[in-house]
């Protein structure tokens, strides 16, 4: 259930999330989707990304293309860096720290 975001009673894919996005995107960036607590509709969809992007953009993008409304990313976050381990990979508890302290959230 790590990479999975249960919004509304549905399971959310994370991955999915980010596919989505980089689709909406076009270009090769750095991102990684992060399930947080949500008080309305129990977690609600992070996203952590390097470099400017235009949110009203991006979930236009991501509706046109069919995508469930719930996939839409609520807040992003840019930042320096997405965490990363040792070999490369998204290090994703970190990441999801990461999200909780730019949310404000301990």
């Amino acid at each position: 259930y790590s990479r999975f975001a249960k919004i509304g009673g549905e399971m959310i894919s994370l991955g999915a999330v980010e596919q989505s996005v980089l689709k909406a995107v076009q270009q090769d960036i750095e991102i990684v989707a992060i399930a947080t607590k949500d008080p309305q509709k129990g977690e609600s969809i992070v996203l952590l990304h390097q470099g400017e992007l235009d949110k009203k953009q991006i979930n236009q993008a991501m509706l046109d293309a069919g995508c469930n409304p719930l996939m839409l990313p609520k807040t992003y976050f840019m930042v320096e860096e997405v965490p990363k381990l040792g070999a490369g990979k998204t290090d994703f508890n970190q990441a999801k720290k990461l999200a909780l302290s730019l949310q404000g959230v301990s």
